[in-house]
């Protein structure tokens, strides 16, 4: 438990998670998936608008943050041991350097343990090898009674420090899953959007309404659009296939791991109390050498888990202070490329030119066909024109007396007629049962595209990261950081109980010998190997 104070890691702040889950993510989210934006103005350039609006502001503001600047503070030694003041970079050696320097004291204590304690092995080894008795063994009640009491405090130490790591490892890991799970679902449905967008973009190529198809250089820019998305559209599905895969390898690692290290000092700590009590000598000291080689071992463990601890704390603080400012300079910004311009602009130009003359064509089909009263013998009102969005805006009171686009399939229904077998009107309507399937074909490729538009802003304006990160350090950091520390406590507690269990039972087991001894001695008998167990 003093261990554990000593070297307590810094509290963690609202993330994460794993360092290399985030690097995954940041990779995951290279194109991004979309969300309502409430406030965001679609008319006309209403997209890219935004984007510029948000970088004049930013560009106003300080252009550059270093992020998580008083918790990545550490001696680097790649540095001369100086502070690192660069703040949180997993790309950076420096940083690296700083935060794998903060096992060093464990490092340390594991060195000198495994060498002092050897030495105090060695030097035990040749004592009873080579020194014989030539007193008769002493005996202090104090020192059995504090031998006992302190043996019995330490063995529930260590099981308390087992406890509490195996606990604080299944709910970390319970949190690693979650997590994971959230970014796998992210990136399905980033990707579920993209080719939702293609889909779109495919089928309004083959728009035919009386005769007319979509221009052939809008044609050019559906192609050129489908061409990017399929560079880069499948890599939300493969990126989410792969951290299923590696998550599962790493919880399991993890798992039987922390498990095995539990199991086994459990068990180290039990048999060395129970062979202590017994007087069992020889077996005691087996365990004592046994103990000395595990308690080396799990100091290192301490020091590796604390650096993965402190990871885990710089990214959750860092993406908590990169989503208030995401377009400043930063180190986050390097693997977050948020700003795939060439990519929203696309898609952008792509969904509008379709959307605009997918609607064009309806109106079109309209005037000529449906209000024509000579075309199918229609007759009744007037079908109403498609309102276009990027001209008028998407409200009923915006359109006058056009329809919005998604009103239409309703509003169209209403003038729909029954026909003959000749295909004309028999009742009142202005469109037969097969113009209206036409029309809305028409309508939901235009509609469809439309609605992608905050996704296609969201790509263009890092909002789909924000989101995604403010998910994470809101709801899965906290997790990460009680439970993580839950396991390095509990390790550390459970290392340092055992280490002081070693020499209480040898102390222990020696007191009572000599107790035993004593004892036997006080009624008359010398049970000592030098005097050959006569009367005295």
């Amino acid at each position: 438990m003093i261990i554990a104070m000593m070297y307590r890691p810094k509290k963690l702040k609202q993330f994460y998670n794993i360092p290399a889950l985030f690097l995954i993510l940041s990779t995951l989210f290279s194109v991004s998936h979309g969300r309502q934006n409430e406030n965001v103005d679609l008319q006309s350039d209403g997209i890219m608008r935004l984007v510029k609006r948000k970088m004049e502001e930013t560009e106003s503001r300080n252009s550059s943050i270093i992020l998580a600047k008083e918790e990545t503070e550490r001696p680097d030694p790649l540095n001369k041991f100086k502070d690192y003041k660069g703040g949180w970079d997993i790309t950076s050696k420096h940083y690296l350097a700083s935060v794998g320097y903060s096992s060093a004291p464990f490092a340390l204590m594991a060195i000198v343990w495994f060498m002092l304690f050897g030495i105090f092995l060695l030097c035990a080894c040749i004592c009873c090898c080579c020194c014989h008795r030539n007193k008769p063994y002493g005996y202090s009640r104090l020192a059995y009674a504090c031998s006992l009491i302190f043996l019995i405090l330490f063995t529930i130490a260590a099981v308390a420090g087992c406890a509490l790591m195996f606990t604080g490892e299944g709910k970390f890991l319970a949190s690693v899953n979650d997590v994971s799970h959230y970014i796998v679902t992210q990136g399905l449905s980033i990707y579920d959007n993209i080719i939702g967008i293609q889909n779109f973009l495919i089928s309004a190529k083959n728009v035919v309404l009386n005769n007319k198809f979509v221009p052939d250089d809008l044609k050019g820019e559906v192609d050129k659009a489908n061409k990017l998305i399929d560079s880069v559209g499948s890599l939300p599905r493969i990126k989410s296939q792969d951290i299923t895969d590696e998550i599962r390898k790493l919880l399991k690692q993890i798992n039987t791991a922390l498990i095995t290290i539990t199991v086994f000092m459990l068990l180290l700590e039990f048999l060395g109390f129970l062979f202590s009590i017994l007087g069992m000598k020889t077996c005691v000291y087996m365990l004592v050498v046994i103990g000395w080689i595990v308690i080396t071992l799990t100091f290192f463990l301490c020091g590796l888990f604390l650096v993965f601890h402190n990871i885990v704390s710089d990214t959750c603080i860092a993406m908590d202070e990169w989503i208030q400012d995401p377009m400043a300079d930063s180190a986050m910004g390097e693997v977050l490329p948020c700003f795939d311009m060439a990519f929203g602009e696309e898609i952008k130009e792509a969904g509008k030119g379709v959307t605009t003359n997918v609607n064009d064509l309806l109106n079109q089909f309209i005037t000529v066909l449906a209000n024509n009263n000579t075309a199918n013998n229609q007759s009744g009102p007037l079908v109403p024109l498609i309102c276009d969005p990027y001209k008028h805006g998407d409200s009923q009171e915006s359109c006058a007396d056009e329809v919005p686009l998604k009103n239409a399939t309703e509003e169209w229904e209403k003038y729909v007629c029954q026909v003959s077998e000749d295909g004309d009107c028999t009742t009142p309507g202005r469109l037969t049962p097969d113009m209206y399937t036409e029309m809305i074909k028409a309508v939901n490729i235009s509609n469809g595209l439309y609605d992608y538009n905050p996704f296609i802003a969201g790509v263009a304006d890092c909002s789909i990261i924000q989101d995604t990160l403010r998910n994470i350090t809101t709801n899965h950091c906290p997790g990460l950081k009680k439970y993580s520390e839950w396991v390095y406590c509990g390790l550390v507690a459970a290392t340092g109980s055992v280490m002081f269990s070693l020499f209480f039972w040898v102390l222990y087991a020696r007191e009572r010998r000599h107790r035993k001894y004593t004892k036997r001695i006080n009624k008359g008998y010398d049970e000592s190997p030098l005097v050959g167990g006569k009367k005295l």
